[in-house]
């Protein structure tokens, strides 16, 4: 499907990515690009990549597919280093996990050329980071969100939908816009509040004493803790005012349930809790059970 495919950042969703569409026999050659000469060649080495770009010329000569996996501040830097070796044919997307400062930033280096990047999300991960932490299932039964923009033509939409398909992604559609306000309340808020949880617990002065006994429930809640503090520093930053908008809707609510506990109100506490566990139930029924489950991958 694809002769040559470009993966900048080739960590975990940019490597799993690769691996996918190696696995599919969809990929005739995967290039890398990144910042680091010892996560490619550790890439080179997993057989994640087939080979490393020199220059960015290089990487994006006979290029099919670029596909731009970093932290999401980096995208307008990324896009000016290959928009000079940038082949009419070529498509640009990327996995950012948000899209109204991507767009931005794609406009603002690619001017005219803005029709050749399609923007995109998948929504899936791993707290582990780098070429190690990449799975061919990665993306199985998972969502990938494709922001197009009115410029893209149907065709280059349908190729990069096609590309995540063929690792197993389901697709979805919104706007830039949209996207961010849905992904602010249930990704990018859940994310700020299992960090303050683990920094509020380590800075505490007995904080050897709490993690000895922190158990499951404190494992799952703050898993997604352990992802890479570089990226969603920039998606906090870059999704700010919903972000805000949200944690203002949170704060709140937590007002209130210190009220209800400051009062002793059990029924009104249970009432809350009844209402999301009937709420996390419908949405495990209703919207998880219909999507395939990823098949299991050896080692996890």
């Amino acid at each position: 499907m694809f002769d040559k495919i470009v993966i900048v950042g080739v960590g975990l969703i940019g490597g799993s990515f690769a691996l996918a569409l190696k696995q599919a026999g969809a990929a005739r050659t995967v290039v890398g690009m990144g910042r680091s000469p010892g996560v490619l060649a550790r890439a080179q080495e997993l057989g994640i990549i087939d080979a490393v770009a020199q220059s960015p010329q290089e990487a994006m000569q006979g290029a099919d597919l670029v596909l731009i996996a970093a932290p999401v501040a980096q995208t307008g830097p990324i896009l000016a280093t290959l928009l000079p070796w940038l082949e009419p044919h070529t498509i640009l997307t990327d996995a950012g996990s948000t899209k109204s400062d991507v767009v931005a930033a794609a406009r603002a280096v690619l001017g005219g050329r803005i029709a050749q990047f399609v923007p995109g999300h998948p929504i899936a991960g791993r707290e582990s980071n780098g070429p190690d932490a990449a799975l061919a299932g990665l993306y199985r039964g998972k969502k990938t969100v494709i922001t197009a923009l009115p410029e893209n033509p149907a065709a280059s939409v349908e190729r990069v939908a096609l590309a995540w398909r063929l690792c197993g992604a389901i697709i979805h559609r919104l706007t830039p816009e949209e996207h961010d306000k849905v992904f602010a309340a249930v990704s990018h808020l859940p994310h700020l509040l299992a960090y303050a949880l683990v920094d509020d617990i380590a800075a505490k002065p007995h904080a050897d004493l709490l993690f000895q006994y922190a158990a499951s429930g404190f494992r799952d809640f703050t898993r997604i803790a352990g992802s890479s503090p570089e990226m969603w520093r920039d998606i906090s930053m870059a999704n700010r005012d919903a972000l805000l908008v949200e944690l203002d809707a949170y704060l709140a609510q937590l007002t209130k349930l210190r009220a209800m506990l400051a009062a002793s109100d059990a029924a009104a506490l249970e009432g809350v809790y009844a209402n999301a566990q009937r709420a996390r139930r419908n949405w495990i029924e209703t919207i998880e059970a219909a999507e395939p489950r990823p098949a299991q991958e050896s080692g996890n």
